[in-house]
């Protein structure tokens, strides 16, 4: 990226990934519209299947729109993704379901507030 070129789509997902405190948690379909591509959910993933060290190391951050880890594989099994959430303190209502309610954090309220 030269100048004043505007970010391509995997950099402005990375970045937003970047940005997922810890202990809380979004969705592929958040990222994706936050990023400027409301039905690119799946690309999401599969960026982050491929991205940077400085990504997938909280890539576990991100879950389907039920909350379900389903890039838990990425890890080599749902239980690997749920053992790092929950060392940051998410919790779950099912065995690989976050809590909706308590931890997703959305990044366009985020943007938002920064103006």
């Amino acid at each position: 990226m030269s100048g004043g070129e505007p970010p391509d789509f995997a950099e402005r997902v990375y970045a937003l990934v970047r940005r997922i405190p810890p202990g809380r948690v979004t969705t592929y379909g958040r990222i994706a519209r936050a990023a400027g591509a409301a039905r690119s959910a799946r690309m999401v993933g599969w960026l982050l299947h491929h991205s940077p060290p400085e990504v997938s190391d909280v890539a576990h951050r991100v879950v389907n729109r039920n909350g379900e880890l389903t890039g838990g594989w990425a890890w080599g099994h749902p239980a690997v993704m749920r053992a790092l959430l929950e060392d940051e303190g998410v919790t779950f209502v099912d065995e690989y379901q976050v809590d909706l309610e308590k931890h997703l954090w959305d990044p366009l309220d985020e943007l938002d507030q920064s103006g």
